[in-house]
């Protein structure tokens, strides 16, 4: 029998996010690049919440956006509500959260990947990989038998490896929205020597909106002057009528009809293998750990403009669905719903993350990377993030250049893949502002300003929007500089100012940048006094106002973050032979041994975060490196 084969430079297995982002990095590259996808109509699917961004995960979109990504772009142009979060809070913590249109997103995206020169789409089910006696990745086979011969592969394969859905004592054998599962890519995993794990997540139902009575809901509109995500987007085009998302909350009789049915529910009922996320539970574990709370938030959000379906946030579930009707009718404005599709739990099969080196390549593996939730992350923005890395990274492989890796310093995407390659991980990873020990620094304002050279660098960010990354960079130096010696006097137009807007007036002479400290001051505000204040570009005017008040507001605690981090590149920067024995270094704890075998940290920070390695058996390593590798 004769079967097709071909040959492409980089494989790319499963087209949701990281699969979209890996195989848009390897095609703009110049690689010949395939990406094989269950069904092409499930493209960037978002199966789970219809939005991108949120707390920690708007500055992930950022940064892929910098680094030359596409999420940012795809959501500004098909989003239909954005909200800027933690407003009321610290710069560190601002992040941009956009309700997408479902199915517009999916379109729009499927739409980049056909107009990419250099990349190929082709509906199949990867079932093997094959490799070189020397564990070389060469190809893939797919179900059907055809081989597609390569030098690289990115393995994407999100909730779709041997994947179950459930509800009650309901198993449909599928991946998510019913689609297909990829039932024989595990198994060939597993003979190349890969260690596979079991995890969960779950959604929520999907109501017909018409049922629903949104007059006892609190109504939750978008930001009057909206942020785009991508810093090539102009914020004019993003100024778009909102669609509204609603608010409701549990009750107690909510709770008693849970409580009551967790036997049935698969959770409690031991039908669930995998371990589910701790920070984003069902209903079901949130009533059960959560006891002492009489209400949970619940939150009505549109799934796109050509749908009646609404989501139910914060209400995933695994319960029967005669429960499902029962807890759902119980929560006001939702007692007359009509249900779209059941709430469900996927259980799938990923990996254990630190199989991986930092550049997201397999360490058994050569040529073979992997992303998404196949790494044991959860969320669309994760996977992402890693998608970009991957695809790289793969294609640096093949150019032969050194792996692009960000360090914890330098992005959320560093702290991301960091935690996924180092630490030890039962539960599905979900980012958290609270992971990066410098987030003053990694602010998602300046992503551009800390990624987009790096971009430029690997090939994916052009000439003309790096020249204006180095304008804009230059306008806020010489702003900065200028404001720091602009001086005002205690004039009655001064005073009035200050008067108006709640500051203490002044009794001498200040600078505009002793102003700007005030808590109750911007930069902004401050401008009918500032007479010598430049013209900037239009394009341009926004942001830079915005990193000058920021710059100048938070310099204290700024250069004290960057101090921290220098003291944390230098242990980054002492790096670990590959070829290190650790049996021969004298001192080190048995379960240090044991630990930094099994892991084969790349550096000494790296090590100085697995867990079992102790302070004091790093200033043994220290020592040993000192002296054995001059």
């Amino acid at each position: 029998m004769d079967f097709v084969k071909e040959n492409y430079d980089v494989v790319v297995v499963g087209a949701g996010h990281a699969g979209c982002e890996a195989a848009l990095a390897c095609a703009r590259l110049g690689l010949e690049t395939i990406l094989f996808t269950i069904s092409v109509d499930s493209i960037a699917m978002m199966p789970c919440n219809p939005n991108i961004g949120g707390s920690s995960k708007g500055h992930l979109v950022r940064e892929i956006d910098a680094l030359g990504g596409e999420m940012g772009k795809n959501i500004d142009k098909t989003f239909i509500q954005s909200k800027m979060l933690n407003r009321s809070k610290g710069p560190a913590v601002h992040s941009l959260r956009a309700q997408a249109d479902k199915a517009a997103y999916s379109m729009e995206m499927r739409k980049t990947l056909q107009d990419t020169e250099h990349l190929t789409i082709r509906q199949a089910e990867v079932a093997e990989i094959i490799t070189d006696e020397e564990n070389h990745i060469t190809g893939v086979k797919t179900f059907s038998g055809a081989t597609y011969e390569c030098k690289a592969a990115v393995l994407c394969t999100g909730t779709y490896l041997n994947a179950r859905c459930l509800y009650g004592d309901v198993i449909n054998y599928t991946g998510p929205n019913g689609l297909q599962a990829a039932t024989h890519l595990t198994d060939s995993l597993k003979e190349d020597g890969v260690e596979m794990f079991r995890f969960k997540t779950g959604t929520p139902a999907r109501m017909d909106k018409r049922s629903l009575d949104f007059s006892k809901m609190i109504e939750q509109k978008g930001d009057e002057r909206i942020v785009p995500f991508s810093f090539t987007t102009n914020p004019e085009d993003v100024q778009i009528e909102q669609v509204s998302c609603w608010l409701t909350y549990t009750n107690e009789e909510t709770h008693r009809i849970i409580r009551e049915n967790l036997d049935r529910s698969p959770l409690y009922s031991g039908m669930i293998e995998g371990t589910g996320p701790r920070y984003c539970p069902s209903i079901e574990d949130k009533v059960v750990k959560f006891a002492d709370k009489n209400r949970h938030q619940v939150f009505i959000e549109p799934e796109g403009l050509g749908t009646n379906e609404m989501y139910v946030g914060g209400m995933s579930s695994s319960l029967p669905e005669d429960v499902q009707y029962a807890m759902y009718r119980s929560v006001p404005g939702l007692e007359n719903a009509k249900i779209v599709r059941n709430a469900y739990a996927i259980e799938y099969d990923c990996i254990d993350g630190r199989q991986l080196k930092p550049s997201l390549e397999f360490k058994n593996i050569h040529g073979l990377f992997s992303a998404g939730q196949f790494n044991g992350s959860s969320g669309y923005e994760e996977a992402a993030a890693q998608g970009i890395v991957a695809g790289i990274n793969a294609a640096r492989m093949l150019q032969g250049k050194e792996p692009m890796i960000l360090d914890r310093s330098e992005a959320y995407i560093g702290v991301l893949i960091d935690d996924i390659v180092t630490k030890e991980s039962h539960e599905p990873y979900r980012m958290m502002t609270s992971r990066a020990e410098y987030r003053l620094l990694l602010r998602q304002d300046n992503a551009d300003q800390r990624l987009t050279k790096k971009g430029y660098e690997v090939g994916l960010i052009n000439e003309e929007r790096y020249q204006r990354l180095l304008k804009k960079e230059e306008l806020i130096k010489n702003e900065i500089e200028r404001v720091e010696h602009a001086n005002v006097g205690a004039n009655e137009k001064v005073q009035t100012l200050l008067k108006e807007c709640g500051s203490t007036p002044l009794s001498s002479g200040s600078t505009i940048a002793e102003l700007i400290r005030r808590p109750e001051l911007t930069y902004d505000m401050l401008k009918p006094i500032d007479n010598a204040r430049p013209d900037f570009p239009k394009n341009l005017a926004e942001e830079v106002a915005e990193q000058v008040n920021i710059c100048i507001k938070y310099a204290g605690y700024i250069t004290r973050q960057m101090r921290q981090v220098e003291q944390f590149k230098k242990l980054e920067r002492k790096k670990i032979p590959e070829d290190i024995d650790y049996d021969k270094v004298n001192s080190l704890r048995i379960e240090a041994i044991q630990k930094l075998k099994e892991h084969r940290p790349a550096s000494i920070g790296q090590a100085s975060r697995i867990s079992g390695v102790s302070p004091a058996d790093i200033s043994v390593l220290l020592i040993y490196l000192g002296g054995v590798y001059k």
